[in-house]
């Protein structure tokens, strides 16, 4: 009936079944971004934001949200990862936020990095909401994948 994975021939829901997958090294790569104030930027990278450092906070955040994914998404696997690695940088107007997640598994780590970066920007929205509640949360995407039965993905710019 439907050519998507999560769905099974009655358009009911169902979690993958990837136990005939074979185990292969996975990796994601996603990205954010979070545009505020140039005053707001500034308080993020000078570290002195009244709930403490931003860009930290939110790369920790981001790692554990990783780590939590299969908790948020209903139908997502449970992973052992390997690696997760968030980081928060300034850019032209605001801080882009990345995410690289690793293991080695029957299914992928997209859902891991997306999560990582999501998390990740809300933390920074959250920490600096009292400076600038009109800040977005922009482009929030997948940039690449490697590994798995559908080989590697890079987003083309």
């Amino acid at each position: 009936m439907s050519r998507l994975t999560h769905i099974d021939d009655q358009g009911r829901a169902r979690m993958v079944d990837v136990s005939d997958k074979a185990v292969t090294a996975r990796e994601a790569v996603a990205e954010g971004f979070v545009r505020m104030t140039p005053e707001t930027l500034a308080l993020a990278v000078s570290g002195e934001a009244k709930k403490g450092d931003v860009r930290a906070t939110a790369e920790i955040a981001g790692v554990m949200a990783a780590k939590k994914t299969a908790d948020l998404i209903p139908l997502c696997h449970p992973l052992a990862l390997s690696k997760v690695e968030v980081s928060v940088e300034p850019a032209e107007g605001g801080l882009a936020v990345r995410a690289r997640v690793k293991t080695s598994g029957q299914t992928g780590v997209e859902m891991e990095a997306l999560t990582a970066v999501s998390v990740a920007c809300l933390t920074v929205y959250d920490m600096l909401k009292a400076a600038d509640k009109g800040m977005t949360i922009e482009a929030v995407r997948l940039v690449e994948k490697t590994g798995g039965k559908s080989g590697d993905w890079r987003r083309q710019v």
